[in-house]
C-alpha cells in the first residue's frame, strides 16, 4: 500500500475550514445539501455530490481548485478531485 498522497493534497500546509456551517451556493438559490465540503484554494463552503445542487464539485471543475476537506463534524479528511484521492488529517 502507498503511502505517498497526490502533489495537490501534499501542498496543502494549512487548512480552510468553513466560517458557516451552510453552501454559500444554496443559500443563494434557494436549495439544500446533505454534506459540506471547504475549498482549499478559496475557502468557500459548498455542497457534496450527494446533494442536489452538487456544488463543490462544479466549483472544483469550474475554478480548478483541486482540493476540499469535509467541514461535517467529527470528519478529518481531505479529497482530491484532480486526482480522486483522499488523506486523512
Amino acid at each position: 500500500m502507498e503511502d505517498e498522497v497526490c502533489e495537490h493534497l501534499a501542498a496543502i500546509k494549512t487548512l480552510k475550514h468553513a466560517k458557516e456551517y451552510v453552501c454559500e451556493e444554496c443559500i443563494k438559490v434557494g436549495g439544500t445539501w446533505m454534506h459540506l465540503r471547504t475549498c482549499q484554494t478559496c475557502g468557500v463552503t459548498l455542497c457534496c455530490d450527494s446533494s442536489p445542487g452538487q456544488h463543490a464539485s462544479k466549483h472544483a471543475a469550474a475554478a480548478g481548485h483541486p482540493v476540499v476537506i469535509s467541514s461535517e463534524p467529527g470528519e478529518r479528511w481531505l479529497w482530491c478531485y484532480v486526482d480522486d484521492e483522499m488523506a486523512e488529517y
